[in-house]
C-alpha cells in the first residue's frame, strides 16, 4: 500500500478529534478532547453544549496533532478528511467548517467520510511504533456497536458493504447508558455497568433476549423495560409503574447482580448473531468496532466464537473503538483513492447511512 498523509477531523458527537494517518494505516498523531465530564451532570449529551465545546477545542486539538506529527508544512498532506455524518448537526458543522478552511487555505482535496465507515476502518490502524501486520482479509463481517448505532455488515472488498442486520429501535450503547442511570451508576453507562458486573457474586439474574427470529437485527427497547421493572421490584415498587423518582439507592449487591444480568443479555445477542453471520458469510475476518466494543466481556465472547470458527477477530484498542479522527483518516485514505471529493459547499448530514449497493 502506498503512503500518503491524511489529516482527519472528527466532531460527530462529543469528542473533538484530529489525526494524521499515513497510507490509511499508520497513525502519525491522534489527539482527542473528550467531553464526558462535561455531559456527566445531565447523564447524556446536550447537543448545544457539545457544539460549543467543539468550538472551544477545535484549534487547540489541531495544533496539538500537528505538533505531535511534526507537520510544519501542510503541503506534505495528500488530503483533508472529515466526518460529514451521521451525528449531531451542530457538532458536525464545527469539524466540517475547520476541514473546509484547511482544504481551501492549503489547496488540498476535501474528502467526506461516513462516521460508521470510520468505525469499521479503525481495524486497519497501526499505532506509532507498532509492528506491521496483515490488514483484515476479505470477505469479512463487521459488528459496529456504539451509543448511536448497532449494525452488522458483510464486506466483500474495500468500501463495499452488504447490510446484514441493524437495531430496530435503540442502539446497545444507549441501552447501557439508560440502564446505568436506572442503577444509579455514573455516565457513561457502558464502562460503569461493566465495573459493577465484575463485583457480582450471584450471577443468576436472567434478562430477556430479543432474538427476532433468524434475522440479524437487534432490539434493546424491551431489555430496558425489563431492567426498569427489575429495579422497581428491588425497591418494593410496582414493576409496571417503575421505580419512584425519590427512590433510595439500590444496595451495591443488587446493582452488581442486575448489571451482570443486563450485560449478559446484550453480549449474548450481539456475539451470537455476529458469529452466526460470519459463519453464513464464510468470513475470513471478524471486525468488532464502536464504543461498546471496548467492553471486555463482549470482546472475549466474540473472540471465543471466532476461535471456534478458526477466524481471526480484529478489535481496535479501546481508544480506537470510541470516536476518534484516526479512524476517519483510515477510511478517508481509501475514499480518496476511490476518487471521493467534496466541494466547499459540503454540509452536515446528520442522518447519513452507510453506502450500500443499489437495491440493497
Amino acid at each position: 500500500m502506498s503512503s500518503g498523509l491524511i489529516l482527519a477531523v472528527e466532531t460527530s458527537c462529543d469528542e473533538t478529534a484530529v489525526a494524521i494517518v499515513d497510507g490509511g494505516r499508520r497513525i502519525v498523531a491522534s489527539v482527542v478532547a473528550s467531553q464526558v465530564a462535561l455531559h456527566a451532570a445531565s447523564a447524556g449529551i446536550v447537543p448545544e453544549v457539545a457544539a460549543r465545546a467543539h468550538l472551544r477545542w477545535m484549534i487547540p486539538v489541531l495544533d496539538e496533532a500537528r505538533q505531535r506529527a511534526g507537520l510544519d508544512d501542510m503541503s506534505r498532506l495528500e488530503a483533508i478528511a472529515v466526518t460529514e455524518g451521521p451525528g449531531l448537526a451542530g457538532s458536525l458543522l464545527v469539524g466540517i467548517q475547520m476541514a473546509k478552511t484547511l482544504a481551501w487555505l492549503h489547496e488540498l482535496p476535501l474528502v467526506p467520510v461516513n462516521h460508521l465507515e470510520g468505525h469499521i476502518y479503525a481495524a486497519w490502524l497501526l499505532d506509532p511504533g507498532e509492528p506491521e501486520k496483515a490488514a483484515p482479509e476479505f470477505p469479512l463481517v463487521a459488528l459496529v456497536v456504539s451509543g448511536g448505532h448497532t449494525f452488522l455488515v458483510e464486506m466483500a472488498d474495500q468500501l463495499t458493504y452488504r447490510l446484514l442486520g441493524q437495531t430496530v429501535d435503540d442502539a446497545a450503547g444507549e441501552a447501557f447508558d439508560k440502564v446505568g442511570r436506572l442503577l444509579g451508576l455514573p455516565y457513561p453507562g457502558g464502562p460503569a455497568i461493566q465495573r459493577a458486573a465484575e463485583a457480582a457474586t450471584a450471577c443468576d439474574r436472567v434478562f430477556p433476549r430479543a432474538w427476532l427470529g433468524e434475522t440479524f437485527d437487534f432490539s434493546f427497547s424491551g431489555l430496558k423495560t425489563a431492567a426498569r421493572r427489575e429495579v422497581a421490584r428491588e425497591l418494593g415498587a410496582d414493576p409496571e409503574q417503575g421505580p419512584p423518582d425519590d427512590a433510595p439507592p439500590l444496595p451495591a449487591s443488587s446493582v452488581a447482580e442486575l448489571a451482570y444480568g443486563f450485560q449478559e443479555s446484550v453480549v449474548d445477542v450481539l456475539a451470537s448473531k455476529t458469529i452466526r453471520a460470519a459463519q453464513g458469510a464464510g468470513a475470513r475476518t471478524i471486525i468488532l468496532g464502536g464504543g461498546v466494543a471496548a467492553n471486555s466481556v463482549l470482546r472475549a465472547r466474540v473472540e471465543q466464537g471466532a476461535r471456534s470458527l478458526g477466524v481471526p477477530l480484529v478489535v481496535p484498542r479501546p481508544g480506537l473503538c470510541t470516536d476518534n479522527a484516526a479512524m476517519i483518516g483510515a477510511a478517508g485514505w481509501f475514499r480518496a483513492r476511490a476518487g471521493a471529493r467534496a466541494g466547499l459547499d459540503l454540509s452536515a448530514r446528520p442522518s447519513l447511512k452507510l453506502a450500500l449497493p443499489q437495491g440493497a
